[in-house]
């Protein structure tokens, strides 16, 4: 039975909503964190768990709580998911301890990874049009993009006027009108029984995403234990090889890689991930040279990237429409071409007029919008509804590990060009091994005035070395996809849906 026009959008708005605070929730905390470290009297320790616990904790269970609603239907894990993050919006704003506040996280994140594959599967199954079905996936795209670069933002405001659970409690009215509409308006679809939950593919799925996401967020942390690194990489990696022959052995597997290895949803996929490591690598080095070189605040930073957001969050529903005319293949290819040309151009114009560097922060912006929207069709549009859950779960874990590979892998080139380059310019001792600790000691010895510019002048050499590997990256990507044409045949052409 078709859905009403009107009931589709509202759906929309509904499941759009709730995923706008999941997404702000990965990083609401940057600008918060000083101010609740301090209330809190946090550790170190403390401080990172506060931050990662929601991010690892979402990764493990999306898998799980996406093939669960394969099985009763996304719209009461969707709702149940809402029901949990509101509670624990609560309980982190009022947290009174470190311990509470984690324990908070981990309940939100429980909540995501409940609402954040079921959104993207809502959406499968209410717009059965698939020009209607890109456009909206184009504006799913582009709340997932945009929502987590308003979160520093945001965060910053409402500490402006209000306490740092203010970044919580914020959370809950919204979550109450959207559970109140998602009761009346989000249609009923029976999930499909056949579909078995098996409870040892849950725990080693479970195991090795969060062992593995943790191996690659220590690897990344300056300071991080290597051994301990190498430990959760080996463990993740293990167990999740574990979990694969598993798959491929169970009659009804938690995750079919059988449909994963089909060319559509595997090229979107691997689009996921490359895009988000690209982006995520590019804007790791830009926000430290816009603070460490240019001197701008962290908020001022993070406003100075604001474009590439912006960007990315009109071109997700142009590009939903434009999609439905020229087929996926040629936006990912435009977008991912256009996201090279935006970071080349910043690269030429870094020391350019404001105006002009934004334009080319927008023009990335616009890539990266396109080309993700256009990963998501391919891969929403070549599945089926009942297996529409999982797809959505597999994407979503692509986009985690792809932001932490992006961090340790350009992270470690940055690092590894400018401890290059000041050994080279013979300020090695001195500078460090990052421009924060060039700065450090320049603010404890006046007269190293020439160590510090030689520091900045190898973090701009470092710079370049990063956002050419990134373009380079992306053009690679490009050429990739273009050649996989013929193996996508119709599914890269146009939106097809694909048969239950």
């Amino acid at each position: 039975m078709e859905i009403p026009f009107q009931n589709r959008w509202l759906t929309l708005a509904i499941v759009s909503a709730a995923l706008f605070l999941v997404v702000i929730d990965m990083t609401v905390l940057y600008t918060a964190l000083p101010s609740l470290a301090q209330a809190l009297r946090t550790t170190a320790s403390e401080k990172l768990w506060i931050l990662n616990a929601y991010s690892l904790v979402m990764a493990g269970l999306m898998p799980v709580l996406g093939a669960l609603g394969d099985r009763i239907g996304h719209r009461r894990i969707f709702i149940a998911g809402m029901v949990v993050f509101g509670v624990a919006s609560m309980l982190a704003a009022l947290a009174t301890t470190s311990a509470v506040l984690i324990g908070a996280r981990v309940l939100l994140a429980i909540g995501g990874a409940a609402m954040l594959p079921a959104t993207i599967a809502i959406i499968r199954v209410t717009f059965q049009d698939p020009r209607e079905l890109a456009l909206a996936i184009g504006i799913w795209a582009a709340i997932a993009s945009g929502g987590a670069a308003v979160g520093p933002l945001l965060g910053g405001v409402l500490l402006e006027h209000f306490w740092w659970g203010a970044v919580f409690l914020i959370n809950v009215p919204i979550i109450a009108v959207a559970t109140l509409l998602a009761l009346r308006y989000v249609p009923v679809r029976p999930g499909n029984a056949a579909i078995t939950i098996d409870l040892p593919s849950c725990g080693l799925s479970m195991v090795g995403i969060i062992a593995l996401a943790y191996g690659i967020k220590e690897l990344a942390k300056p300071g991080g234990s290597a051994a301990l690194a190498l430990g959760m990489l080996v463990l993740g990696g293990a167990t999740l090889g574990v979990f694969v022959r598993r798959q491929l052995r169970l009659e009804r597997p938690l995750i079919d890689l059988r449909l994963l290895a089909q060319a559509p949803i595997a090229t979107g996929m691997l689009v996921a991930l490359v895009a988000s490591m690209t982006l995520i690598g590019f804007e790791l080095v830009l926000s430290q040279r816009l603070q460490l070189v240019v001197g701008k605040s962290p908020l001022e930073a993070g406003a100075f990237v604001l474009p590439i957001s912006l960007g990315s969050f009109f071109a997700g529903p142009l590009a939903g429409a434009v999609i439905g005319r020229i087929g996926c293949v040629r936006v990912i290819a435009a977008g991912l071409a256009m996201t090279a040309l935006g970071i080349a151009g910043y690269l030429l114009l870094r020391d350019g007029s404001v105006l002009a560097q934004v334009l080319v922060l927008t023009v990335c912006g616009i890539g990266i919008g396109a080309s993700l929207t256009a990963s998501s069709t391919l891969v929403m549009s070549n599945v089926s509804e009942d297996r529409a859950g999982m797809a959505g779960s597999v994407e979503g874990v692509a986009y985690e590990f792809g932001g932490g590979f992006g961090v340790t892998i350009f992270g470690s080139l940055m690092t590894a060009v400018y401890v290059s380059t000041v050994d080279r310019l013979g300020f090695a001792v001195q500078a460090g091994g990052s421009l924060d600790e060039a700065h450090a000691h320049a603010r404890a010895h006046p007269e190293a005035q020439a160590m510090l510019q030689a520091a900045m002048q190898a973090f701009e050499t470092s710079f370049t070395w990063v956002s050419v590997a990134v373009a380079a990256i992306l053009l690679a990507l490009v050429l990739a996809v273009l050649g996989q044409r013929r193996r996508l045949g119709a599914a890269g052409e146009a939106p097809c849906v694909a048969a239950h």
